[in-house]
């Protein structure tokens, strides 16, 4: 008995977009619709599986390494597929959203990769969600160029040989696109109109290129999601008529329970598996968000007092460089997010070396890649990869197997000495506020404060304050972490903010909706799971 036809997609609530036709066909729509009607039901299985398995962590406080799947551990034999020609080398990525500037500056940027984000660097306004499609797929056919109107710049890709490799990241299985609905009026996953439109319209013109359709995997919980998703690459690939194994993924391990399941990840993506990438603020945001009720010793102090240094992300990261060499798989290290200053030299000085020792340290340790979010700071991470690799593209050779991990190790919060601040309740309250505002005028890349901020960022924000708050943690000031003190905190904030920027620029940016947003998610007794769930509903495009 041949499948039922796909039911029929609707686009609801969006004002039509320039040349969204090209990518919103109707055989386009009728793989989404295909993907949507075969996969969300288990989708929707695994949302009420995380939800288990939190309260299970909420009642234990713990977490150990799966015993059910223990064979697949203790079996040396299996590897990932090897790694295609265009992804061998990624010694430096370069991380941003889909915006037709940033596509042709990432692109030309000199990375062997460029992130091509729909996720935390993107507001999923249905603008930038289309747009970003259009933009993919103008610079695949170079005929991508673009002339900033304020400045009149011009910008226009170089050589086909010069250019990094995309690497595309759809959204996480807990959003939905809310402007496409089903026949029944239920949205599809963010990440299958994300995935199949990328897919669909590129994956044979990225084979002519001599590439292919890579992903990175984002908020993958357990490698039952990774399976789900090895599941929708191989109908994927017969779908559209490519070869299985055409598709590659990076998975980022930046959820607690993922970093338990490293290797059932890429043994579940064995055959398209790529790599796997250390995110570090949605790591600290899991970490939070999942001990939560777990007492003192969960404790995170400011943000930026928890270093790579750190004894539980040190093991963190050692046994993901382990476990992807161990597989064959690439070790991709984490993010430097300084945004270089046009007007402050010191800072800067004080900034770049900071990066190099924190990608000197990567390259030592045995990762064969990191990420940067501005262009000026691929050489810092080139120099540094260089000086380990040489002429090599990677040190996948390089077993580790001097790293022993136990599963209390990874959770080990209490290792630091560092405590939270008076400074940094003001510092996320601060950084919450202003990315959210920029989030809401469809912005998911900011600079604040000369680092480049996404969604991750403003979820440890809000995560600790709310963690701070409800743990009764007494500042060196004496100050207790109240609710009334965020408040006083953010009311100054947004009084600061006004001063600074004008009553006029105060007036129409959505600040005063930004503060409240940030308190609502930060001081509400039952925690919400994504901050970026409340803001979608008051998301306008």
């Amino acid at each position: 008995m041949s499948a039922p036809a796909p039911s029929p997609l609707a686009i609801v609530d969006a004002e039509p977009l320039p040349r969204q036709e090209e990518v919103l066909t109707d055989a386009a729509l009728a793989f989404v619709a295909e993907l949507h009607r075969r996969f969300t039901p288990r989708r929707d299985e695994l949302l009420a599986r995380r939800a288990e398995r939190r309260a299970e962590i909420a009642r234990t406080s713990t977490l150990d390494f799966l015993a059910d799947t223990a064979a697949v551990r203790a079996d040396d034999s299996w590897k990932v597929a090897p790694a295609p020609a265009a992804l061998n080398d990624r010694r430096v990525e370069i991380t941003g959203p889909t915006d037709r500037k940033m596509t042709i500056n990432a692109l030309n940027s000199g990375a062997k990769v460029w992130l091509a984000d729909f996720e935390d660097a993107s507001a999923p306004t249905w603008e930038n969600v289309v747009l970003g499609q259009i933009n993919l797929v103008d610079a695949y056919t170079r005929s991508i160029d673009f002339t900033d109107p304020n400045s009149g710049k011009s910008y226009a890709l170089r050589p086909d040989e010069e250019l990094a490799t995309v690497v595309m990241r759809p959204r996480g299985w807990h959003l939905n696109e809310r402007h496409l609905v089903d026949a029944d009026g239920k949205a599809v996953p963010g990440a299958f109109v994300d995935f199949g439109l990328y897919f669909f319209h590129n994956a044979r013109r990225l084979l002519d290129l001599g590439k292919g359709p890579y992903f990175y995997l984002p908020k993958t919980e357990s490698h039952l999601e990774a399976r789900l998703w090895n599941d929708v690459f191989v109908f994927a690939q017969d779908y559209v008529g490519v070869p299985q194994g055409t598709v590659r993924a990076t998975v980022l391990i930046e959820t607690i329970t993922a970093a338990y399941e490293m290797e059932e990840i890429l043994y579940e993506l064995r055959d398209h598996a790529s790599g796997l990438n250390a995110g570090r603020w949605d790591y600290l945001f899991s970490i939070v968000k999942n001990f939560r009720d777990g007492g003192p010793r969960f404790v995170l102090p400011d943000r930026n007092a928890v270093t790579m240094t750190a004894p539980f992300m040190r093991a963190y990261t050692e046994l993901l460089v382990r476990t992807c060499h161990k597989r064959g798989a690439h070790a991709i290290g984490g993010m430097a997010a300084f945004i270089p200053s046009r007007k402050d030299a010191e800072v800067n000085k004080v900034a770049f070396e900071k990066v190099r020792a924190d990608k000197d340290r990567e390259a030592n340790d045995g990762f064969d890649g990191s990420w940067v979010a501005h262009p000026d700071l691929v050489p810092i991470a080139m120099e540094s990869f260089d000086r380990v690799l040489g002429d090599r593209p990677n040190q996948k050779d390089r077993l580790r197997e001097d790293v022993h991990v136990e599963a209390a190790d990874l959770i080990a919060v209490d290792s630091l000495a560092a405590k939270p601040t008076y400074n940094g309740l003001v510092n996320a309250v601060q950084v919450g506020i202003r990315y959210i505002e920029a989030w809401l005028r469809g912005l998911g890349a900011v600079a604040i404060f000369n680092l480049m901020e996404d969604a991750a960022t403003a979820e440890i924000s809000r995560s600790q304050i709310w963690q701070w708050i409800n743990a009764g943690v007494e500042f060196e000031n004496g100050d207790k972490a109240t609710p009334e003190l965020a408040r006083k905190v953010a009311a100054e904030e947004l009084d600061a903010i006004r001063k600074e920027i004008g009553e006029e620029a105060f007036t129409a940016g959505h600040w005063q909706q930004a503060h409240d947003l940030l308190l609502q998610v930060s001081l509400d007794e039952n925690y919400a799971d994504f901050l970026t769930l409340p803001a979608y509903e008051q998301l306008k495009g």
